[in-house]
């Protein structure tokens, strides 16, 4: 959020909480930590390495406690350093013309080779601007796609493009479930080692045995996606924890299959 709207946003929570209401939030944002009546600090890193409480209190109370990296963070003690100097470039794309929804007949100039940033209030043409325009321009111009970008006169570029490519929150895949590990193929190998082990051969179990993606191997009851959905009406669905499976994805039978002490969830 942008910080006129992260302000909007404390309030009303705060307001909430006046109302009686108990408020938890995980957030990073140091406005917000420094807003919160009471601070749990989880840590001290990521996965294996976390999992403990580190500090809790105030935020006066995280800051002063040594062991925690977001006390150091809020203290200063710790801080991202700005660069010595800045990348310069003298080649540009060059929008013109820009018009989708509130855009203002604006041209827009932005550098190539270095690293730009889009900022500015909610609402304020920004994505609009990037992925309505630039991004959809670029794609039909450089790719040939049938994609309509937004209203725009020309987009030039001063060096050739080969390419572009948005990194957004879309599925990695060609389905929701779709993970690093199934992108990248590498869950294929892994689903070949478990079917390679004793156990597997003797029960008959092929790599497919071992797909959260197909029947055989996986939960049914959550059909491998390891939740189950709620539909709510008028609110926003909600997930809950297979009975069947304890989100694990896979059936007990295909569960019972182990390497080196592990099974395939």
């Amino acid at each position: 959020l942008h910080q006129r709207d992260n302000k909007k946003l404390i309030d009303t929570l705060q307001r909430l909480r006046d109302l009686g209401n108990t408020l938890i939030v995980v957030e990073h944002d140091e406005e917000t930590i420094r807003s919160a009546d009471y601070v749990i600090d989880m840590g001290p890193g990521a996965g294996l390495h976390g999992g403990e409480i580190i500090a809790k209190g105030t935020p006066e109370d995280i800051e002063k406690n040594p062991n925690s990296l977001t006390g150091q963070y809020l203290s200063k003690k710790l801080q991202i350093d700005l660069p010595d100097k800045r990348r310069i470039t003298d080649k540009y794309i060059r929008l013109y013309t820009c018009s989708e929804h509130n855009l203002k007949d604006i041209d827009v100039n932005i550098p190539l080779g270095v690293l730009t940033l889009i900022t500015g209030v909610s609402g304020s043409g920004k994505s609009t601007l990037i992925y309505d325009i630039l991004y959809k321009g670029l794609k039909k111009k450089l790719h040939k796609s049938r994609v309509n970008p937004g209203k725009h006169e020309l987009i030039e570029f001063d060096v050739d493009i080969d390419k572009v490519i948005v990194i957004d929150q879309s599925p990695i895949g060609k389905t929701p479930r779709s993970n690093p590990s199934t992108y990248t193929k590498v869950f294929d190998e892994i689903r070949k080692i478990f079917a390679q082990t004793s156990e597997a051969k003797i029960r008959g179990y092929k790599p497919g045995r071992f797909s959260f993606n197909v029947k055989g191997g996986r939960c049914e009851a959550c059909r491998g996606d390891g939740l189950i959905k709620i539909e709510m009406n008028f609110l926003p669905d909600i997930y809950v924890e297979c009975e069947e499976c304890k989100g694990r994805r896979y059936n007990k039978e295909t569960l019972e299959v182990t390497y080196k002490g592990k099974n395939i969830a």
